[in-house]
């Protein structure tokens, strides 16, 4: 009983910083099992979103004094983040924690050993463990789990539309993709903003939407609800690419017709996303192909400056055979240890419980809202509500884009959200019962290692010059040709050895 009571005593002065009377044990082992509470060292590099924070910020400093934790955060400009990333692997000079995107050069790091398997720690850890196993299964390589993602929705994409136009017009979100070339139609002959000039879209593309990585691009949202794989599908037992399927193949030719009648922007090859934005913010684009869960209140936000009289109304995808959207990998990069820079478990398994603790309530609601008082206040229902947008983009969101936070895990503050923002999250969660996954996801191969931005770059210019009318079908079709020579063939018989693999 005095043993206990001595140890309870311990205990409690370890907690409070006062240890006279408990250094005296002579036992090693007891000695080793005390815990270290000094502030670990957390060396971060990230893309930089935005302007990026001043070092020793107000929510930089929460979050160290929360966690116990010395933060160092390198804010890499993104243009540069590729080459910046393969040059710090290539020297060994990497932070201990890494946010990469995968692609080649980050599988060929995780293969070649330099960055610490996490997969069997992550049971010791009551928030990682606890989140659906899906967000770790879209990251694995080999069947191994080397990063924590930062986590995303995966059915994130919806229709948001303008519902004045479309009530005004007799349209309604559309369906088939007869439905998406009346829409595109109506709304770039019938002016329905009045003002008597040519000058309005169904939908305005840019230079992504073809994207051959991202489920997020507007070509692979189009066609999976029209019954293309996701990226990647299986055709009788064999990976098939979605571009070489008739679904896909029929949402680009509904594209090429659109632009040869001039029904799109002929610029598509060369508009930027923000120019594409701003297109939507002038009012003059009818549907956006976005994030439901915010993008839709935000669209709304935007448009209503330059239009006033705007209504906007948000849908989730709908297909000839029903409810489909193309499941997103569920994260916007993921966090790796190198072994370079964390040389012991013990370090390594202290840099988890730092991850774990940015996922407790009150880092979520740091992370996602910031600071009461400053960024946001509390509504009479016990929810958050943004105090200044400006403010909060500028100190807050760099921080919530860039470290794990999971809003729709129901940890932190709820936000106080409008009519059209609580319809947007309701469709993000009711995607999960229909979203197509990519079947070839965390799949490996050498070919596409190595020649995987090559053969990329082949279709997505055989797609524009298809859609510009550059090419006809035989023309498609020997590009197509040219980019299974290319290694396409390999990439696919490599892909579907990893599917019998699995299936096995």
């Amino acid at each position: 009983m005095k043993k206990r009571y001595m140890a309870l005593l311990c205990s409690i002065a370890l907690t409070t910083g006062t240890l006279a009377g408990c250094g005296n044990s002579t036992d090693p082992k007891k000695e080793e099992k005390t815990v270290d509470n000094t502030p670990l060292e957390v060396t971060i590099a990230t893309p930089q979103v935005g302007e990026a924070p001043k070092k020793g910020s107000d929510i930089e400093l929460a979050i160290e004094k929360y966690t116990n934790a010395k933060i160092d955060i390198q804010w890499i400009p993104d243009a540069a983040f590729e080459d910046k990333k393969n040059i710090m692997i290539a020297s060994s000079e990497m932070p201990k924690a890494f946010k990469v995107k995968a692609n080649a050069s980050t599988l060929n790091a995780i293969q070649s050993g330099l960055f610490w398997e996490i997969g069997p720690l992550l049971k010791d850890y009551k928030n990682l463990s606890e989140l659906s196993p899906m967000y770790y299964d879209n990251i694995k390589v080999d069947g191994k789990l080397y990063g924590l993602p930062l986590y995303r929705d995966i059915g994130r994409a919806g229709i948001i539309y303008r519902k004045d136009w479309f009530s005004g017009l007799g349209l309604k979100p559309p369906v088939t993709l007869d439905d998406w070339y009346n829409m595109a139609k109506t709304v770039a002959e019938k002016d329905p903003d009045k003002n008597g000039q040519a000058d309005t879209y169904g939908f305005f593309l840019d230079k992504n939407y073809n994207d051959p990585v991202l489920s997020s691009s507007f070509l692979t949202r189009l066609s999976v609800p029209n019954g293309a794989p996701n990226k990647w599908g299986v055709e009788n037992g064999k990976i098939v690419a979605e571009f070489m399927t008739k679904p896909y193949m029929d949402s680009l030719k509904l594209l090429k017709r659109l632009y040869a009648e001039k029904l799109i922007n002929q610029d598509f090859s060369i508009v930027q996303t923000a120019d594409s934005d701003n297109k939507w913010n002038a009012g003059k684009v009818g549907i956006r192909v976005n994030t439901v869960a915010t993008a839709a209140a935000l669209s709304f936000d935007n448009v209503s400056k330059s239009t006033p009289s705007a209504v906007v109304d948000v849908v989730p995808f709908e297909g000839p055979s029903g409810l489909k959207v193309p499941a997103e990998s569920g994260n916007n990069g993921f966090f790796l240890f190198p072994k370079s820079s964390v040389k012991k478990e013990a370090e390594l398994k202290r840099l988890l419980g730092f991850f774990d603790k940015l996922l407790d309530a009150e880092m979520s609601t740091l992370l996602t809202r910031g600071i009461e008082g400053k960024h946001f206040t509390k509504t009479e229902d016990g929810k958050g509500q943004i105090k200044d947008l400006t403010l909060f983009n500028l100190e807050v969101k760099p921080y919530r884009d860039s470290l794990p936070s999971f809003e729709t895990a129901g940890k932190g503050l709820p936000l106080k959200q409008n009519d059209l923002q609580a319809k947007g999250s309701k469709i993000a969660q009711d995607n999960l019962k229909s979203v197509v996954p990519n079947v070839a996801l965390t799949f490996n191969s050498k070919t596409y290692a190595e020649k995987g931005v090559e053969l990329d770059n082949m279709i997505r210019d055989a797609q524009t010059k298809y859609i510009m009318g550059k090419i006809d079908d035989a023309g498609w079709q020997a590009e197509l040709d040219k980019w299974m020579k290319a290694g396409g063939e390999k990439v696919i018989a490599e892909y579907t050895a990893e599917y019998a693999k699995q299936k096995k």
